[in-house]
């Protein structure tokens, strides 16, 4: 349940324990082994009242995915691509560095693959799909290079996280770009 603001403590005191606890589990396991016991035990809630607010796990993920996708949209929505493509890039490094450590379970364990997928997929459509330039390419060619700058700046974060990031994140950005931008430069021909 997406919280609009105007709900009761007790609503968002729940769904805030819901979310936390579930959080947590993606921290801990794969998502198939998340259950709806283990989560109400860790949110301290029975399981009527999960219910309640949503009908499966797959609803609160969705929910999750959702968020986290819609905020990143938020933030790049002023940017034309692949013109600004470098400002996406860093907003992207920017608001992943925001985000918790099950942010970067789910985007950096494959074990999470299929729930990545679909918040990228989303983003690029939204991002690439006001692009002119984009909409111009053949099929073939708009999966190609949203492949690459996608797998190029997802390899980039996850590298950075593996190694404890270690270096620092504007330093990853300027990496990234000069890679991505140097790709997509060409690919159009600038």
């Amino acid at each position: 349940m997406i919280l609009k603001g105007n709900e009761d403590l007790r609503v968002v005191k729940t769904i805030s324990g819901i979310k936390d606890a579930f959080e947590a589990l993606i921290c801990e396991k794969e998502y198939e082994k998340i259950t709806v016991k283990e989560l109400c035990e860790r949110a301290r809630i029975n399981k009527k009242t999960f219910y309640h607010y949503y009908e499966t796990l797959d609803a609160l993920l969705a929910e999750l995915q959702e968020e986290l996708s819609a905020a990143y949209l938020d933030r790049i929505k002023a940017y034309s691509l692949p013109d600004e493509l470098d400002k996406v890039n860093r907003e992207f490094f920017l608001y992943s560095a925001e985000q918790g450590l099950a942010y970067e379970k789910i985007t950096c364990s494959r074990a999470w693959n299929s729930v990545r997928d679909k918040m990228i997929s989303e983003v690029t459509d939204a991002g690439w799909g006001r692009s002119e330039k984009y909409r111009e390419l053949s099929d073939f060619e708009k999966r190609l290079l949203t492949a690459f700058v996608n797998d190029t700046v997802l390899a980039a974060y996850r590298q950075w996280i593996e190694d404890r990031k270690q270096i620092p994140l504007e330093d990853v950005i300027g990496i990234t770009n000069r890679a991505v931008l140097g790709g997509v430069d060409g690919f159009f021909g600038s």
